[in-house]
């Protein structure tokens, strides 16, 4: 039987996601920028994501979040972008790493405020039913159906 997926390529070979942003649009210009490749989905991985990801200068990962079901993980390849948590800021350098337990309510997000690119893995897993808290921001999120589903925090959806 033949493969349907390749067995190993160049990750710079990864089409960049076409869809800069999940997020309403509201939200979604705050990604500008950032740039995503799903090495997972090119090789049809189903349990877990795995991103190549590019931030230029000025660039932020994502709206600072935390999942409810979802583990996170980062390791930095290039440059030094600074990790918000709730615990504040850390700067962090290639080769370091950090990593996001589903639930524990520990919102995070990574910013460049350098002169140079940082790229980072980011991985996590596709566990249904997450939620997402945005403790910054009027957004909440829930998986439904492999789909991203927003909302304000009052319930009301975005048009």
């Amino acid at each position: 039987m033949k493969p349907t997926s390749p067995v190993a390529l160049p990750a710079a070979d990864v089409p960049l996601r076409a869809i800069l942003s999940n997020y309403p649009k509201v939200f979604a210009a705050r990604m500008a920028g950032r740039e995503k490749r799903a090495l997972g989905d090119a090789f049809g991985l189903s349990n877990f994501g795995v991103n190549l990801t590019r931030l230029p200068p000025g660039a932020v990962s994502a709206l600072r979040h935390s999942h409810s079901k979802q583990d996170e993980f980062i390791y930095i390849l290039e440059g030094h972008p600074v990790l918000h948590t709730n615990a504040g800021e850390t700067r962090l350098a290639p080769g370091m790493c950090a990593g996001f337990r589903a639930g524990s309510g520990d919102a995070h997000q990574l910013a460049n405020p350098g002169d140079a690119d940082v790229v980072y893995l980011e991985i996590g897993d596709r566990t249904a039913g997450d939620s997402v808290v945005y403790p910054d921001d009027d957004i909440q999120a829930t998986r439904r159906d492999g789909r991203w589903e927003f909302a304000h925090k009052d319930g009301t959806t975005y048009d």
